[in-house]
């Protein structure tokens, strides 16, 4: 992994999106918070910007040239915001709207990566009117157990349960469905947890080094995940180098698939029996806080957290064909 050298005064008048509606406003603004520090400490004019607090339209009125989005789940990372900042013309860190709509849907992710020969372990979705207790005590027949119920467009962890047994089901799906109409069940895959951050986009973009992570009896859920110092994060991670290889390539092609840019991070597992990794979500706008993995990972290959946002925040952009921003932040129009 590579960076250029830039001058943070081309990047312009910037915006730091965090907070949000989404059930993960508290890790969006650790998130936030630490970005905005990080590309002040560069020199970057950067500005924190709620959008829980004010209108989204405020960011043209105030001259805003880019907006580096560290907004997480709903209302963020679902190609809501980035829809609205293609209408305004300000470029935006991270995938467009397409992308950013598909990931933040597990099972449109899954069903994309099926179409395209990916791994990824088998699921039920469950909608609204599916939730009677007939058809949820069904569904581990279909998958086994254990099995993983989790909201299908949340991330963090939020409304996950390993289901161990029939009895567990219907508490289980009653929590997802407090934060998402429909339900995603899931084969639990037995094995090592991974996950794998990219940065760039198409043909250039490149995977940073896997990272393994080891939590307290295999609980890696929010408390862990944001709130202690239990959850051991292994990078190198200490994998086979075919291992890792293998599921920096199946990163890739996921990333790819999607239509991803900018930057993301594919969550895996790694099946014990036979060292299959499987794909079980992909985050396009990963955390940025003191615990975040992608900061981790570009560290393992020389690139520091500083660093790290100032070539994401360059790399702003948007969908339409005349939304290519250079370093100066002047769109480069086509034939011009």
């Amino acid at each position: 992994m590579t960076s250029s050298v830039l001058n943070p005064k081309t990047l312009g008048r910037v915006a730091v999106l965090m907070g949000g509606h989404s059930a993960e406003r508290d890790i969006s603004l650790m998130s936030g918070q630490g970005v905005l520090q990080a590309l002040r400490d560069q020199g970057v004019d950067a500005h924190p910007f709620d959008p829980a607090a004010r209108e989204l339209a405020e960011l043209k009125r105030e001259g805003f040239d880019r907006v580096f989005i560290a907004l997480h789940g709903r209302g963020g990372e679902d190609g809501g915001v980035q829809g609205v900042l293609e209408w305004l013309g300000i470029p935006y860190t991270g995938s467009g709207v397409m992308a950013s709509a598909i990931c933040m849907d597990k099972v449109m992710t899954k069903r994309v990566w099926v179409a395209e020969g990916l791994p990824t372990p088998p699921w039920v979705r469950l909608n609204a009117g599916d939730l009677q207790h007939e058809r949820i005590r069904a569904v581990p027949d279909e998958l086994g157990l254990p099995l993983i119920v989790k909201p299908p467009r949340e991330g963090s962890s939020i409304g996950v349960t390993k289901v161990s047994g029939y009895s567990e089901m219907q508490a289980a799906v009653e929590l997802a469905a407090r934060f998402d109409p429909d339900v995603l069940c899931e084969a639990f895959i037995e094995g090592e947890e991974v996950t794998c951050p990219v940065v760039g986009e198409g043909e250039h973009a490149r995977a940073l080094p896997v990272v393994r992570i080891a939590a307290p009896d295999g609980a890696y859920d929010y408390q862990n995940k944001y709130f202690t110092d239990d959850v051991k994060y292994l990078v190198p991670s200490g994998l086979p180098a075919e291992e890792e290889a293998e599921i920096q390539r199946i990163t890739l092609q996921a990333y790819r698939t999607l239509g991803c840019r900018g930057w993301g991070r594919a969550d895996l597992m790694i099946r014990a029996r036979d060292r299959q990794p499987f794909l079980l979500e992909m985050n396009t706008s990963p955390g940025m806080t003191s615990h975040s993995l992608v900061p981790m990972a570009a560290r393992a290959a020389g690139v520091g957290y500083g660093e790290l946002c100032v070539m994401l925040l360059a790399s702003a952009t948007l969908d339409h064909p005349g939304g290519r921003v250079g370093a100066s932040g002047d769109s480069d129009k086509a034939g011009a």
